[in-house]
């Protein structure tokens, strides 16, 4: 009998704490914050959630460079080939950290080029989503618009990039390690207490 009282005591506490949390990243952040990471690591479903619990803006990288380019990040890569689809990559994601604080996802490669990875240092702080390949493959492997995936092993193909890329990745300031158990407002709270938990990231008003 005493077991339900404590455990909703618990639950409760955990609540408050988290959105002590929320609040307190919320009042003091002021920089950007860059989500890094695999194709399939839930960056913009995490992105957007958390932008509206810090009421900021949600910006997509990928989405830009379409607006900007009026064609699809496919068509892109297929017209004009990767390393033009990087070029201008860079030119946005510079651009889009120039800007108010906001919470910015990244393409999968973009943390690979120094060029970034530089600029996300000195205007924003960078947060890898790092999930392993079997729940990576589960979320792309019926998304047709991932152009780097269409070889005649997708599966390999990405085993491949994610073994390349995670070093690089984990040069990010910080890591939040996603499960297929976790919710998106579970994945959203964990990266709010790797923000808050950040040394030197939050001013100290």
């Amino acid at each position: 009998m005493a077991a339900g009282p404590a455990g909703k005591r618990g639950r409760a506490a955990d609540k408050r704490d988290k959105t002590g949390k929320t609040l307190a990243v919320k009042a003091r952040l002021r920089k950007t914050v860059v989500l890094v990471g695999m194709m399939g690591a839930g960056k913009t479903a995490v992105g957007n959630a958390l932008a509206r619990a810090l009421s900021l803006p949600f910006l997509d990288s990928d989405e830009e460079i379409e607006r900007a380019a009026n064609r699809s990040v496919a068509e892109i890569f297929a017209r004009d080939g990767e390393s033009f689809f990087r070029d201008k990559e860079s030119q946005v994601i510079r651009r889009l950290l120039t800007g108010k604080p906001c919470v910015l996802s990244t393409g999968g490669g973009a943390f690979l080029a120094e060029t970034n990875r530089k600029a996300i240092a000195e205007k924003g702080v960078s947060v890898w989503l790092k999930a392993d390949l079997e729940l990576l493959w589960q979320r792309v492997r019926h998304k047709p618009s991932r152009p780097l995936l269409r070889t005649p092993d997708p599966k390999g193909t990405l085993a491949a990039l994610l073994e390349a890329r995670a070093p690089i990745y984990a040069l990010a300031d910080m890591t939040v390690e996603a499960r297929a158990e976790y919710s998106i407002d579970e994945m959203t709270a964990r990266v709010i207490d790797a923000l808050a938990a950040h040394p030197g990231l939050l001013d100290k008003g």
